[in-house]
């Protein structure tokens, strides 16, 4: 151990202070500079707290530690890396509360049927009224139409009031009819998430052979786990090997080169093709010390590429990533 020379009184301190001998009251530090000196003092320079240190006790023990100064490179990549790990985060909780909802509110396929069946009737209902109301603004313009024409066949001036009303009335037309329309979007629209939320359903509780809600309750969970792409550790030592796992499975699904790897995030280059495929996983601490792999799959932003993320193949492969993991844990367990 070399010992740097800017403290004349520091060999002497370090020998009392192994000792045991209370010759100092202040606090020691160590710390090792670029070059590897290692340095032990009562003060650090300014010119060397970017290093980290470690706080001595009377007895030479470590009591505290301050980690080395993030570069602005550095700093820059944790802030991407949180606003990652978080919007992560929010994805997983939004995902689990509606499929929370969806699973305590029907009980089989049967039950969304119904609802469905009920739903659309309650659109064809008012769709109804909406057409009702445009024939009856309709027969009400033909009238006011003929009454004009009548003056005018006369030879009489048109009343401004006369002429008034027929304006509103096809105001009201157009506006009932553009109202017709959202009604129709809004029916499609309504029509297309309910049987979406139909096959989440089915696709959450499929083999559970009965009531999702008594028998199917830790099959919901494995299987929204796996569509969400989401692999639940159950303990330290089966995350480490895991996290492992999940590189190898990101390196092998991605298509861009390596970006960002550390101890709680793998992440591949932004995609740069309409075929990129950039894979990233996050570690995620949980309430109760439980740990998560999140697998994030990212597509180059053009119409191409939106619609590859929203394929076929990247929900294959994102379905296929927790039980990837655990086929390759089971031999080592």
């Amino acid at each position: 151990m070399r010992i740097a020379p800017f403290n004349k009184f520091l060999i002497a301190g370090i020998a009392l202070l192994l000792s045991g001998e209370p010759a100092f009251a202040k606090k020691m530090y160590r710390w090792v500079d670029e070059n590897g000196n290692v340095y032990f003092s009562d003060q650090v320079p300014p010119e060397q707290v970017q290093h980290k240190r470690e706080t001595l006790s009377e007895k030479a023990r470590v009591v505290d530690v301050v980690e080395k100064a993030k570069t602005a490179e550095q700093l820059e990549q944790q802030k991407r890396l949180d606003a990652l790990r978080k919007e992560q985060e929010k994805i997983i909780a939004q995902q689990a509360a509606n499929d929370k909802v969806l699973l305590s509110t029907f009980r089989n396929l049967d039950d969304m049927n119904r609802a469905l069946e009920n739903k659309m009737a309650a659109f064809d209902a008012s769709r109804k009224a909406i057409e009702g109301n445009i024939e009856r603004l309709e027969l009400q313009l033909q009238q006011q139409q003929k009454q004009a024409a009548d003056h005018e066949r006369n030879a009489r001036k048109v009343p401004e009031k006369l002429l008034a009303d027929i304006a509103a009335t096809k105001q009201q037309i157009d506006a009932t009819k553009q109202e017709l329309s959202r009604h129709v979007s809004e029916r499609q629209t309504a029509e297309k998430e309910f049987k979406a939320d139909m096959s989440r359903f089915q696709f959450l509780t499929q083999s559970a052979g009965g009531d999702a809600k008594s028998t199917g309750k830790s099959l919901a969970e494995s299987n929204a786990n796996n569509a969400l792409g989401l692999f639940v550790c159950q303990d330290t030592e089966q995350c480490e090997k895991a996290w492992k796992i999940a590189g190898e499975f990101v390196a092998k699904h991605s298509t861009t080169a390596q970006d960002v790897e550390t101890d709680r995030l793998i992440m591949r280059a932004a995609p740069t093709k309409d075929d990129d495929l950039s894979l990233s996983v996050s570690k995620l601490d949980q309430a109760g010390g439980q740990q998560q792999i999140f697998l994030d799959i990212r597509c180059y932003q053009s119409t191409l590429g939106s619609e590859l993320c929203a394929g076929g193949k990247v929900q294959a492969i994102r379905q296929g990533f927790a039980p990837f993991i655990q086929s390759q844990l089971t031999p080592q367990q």
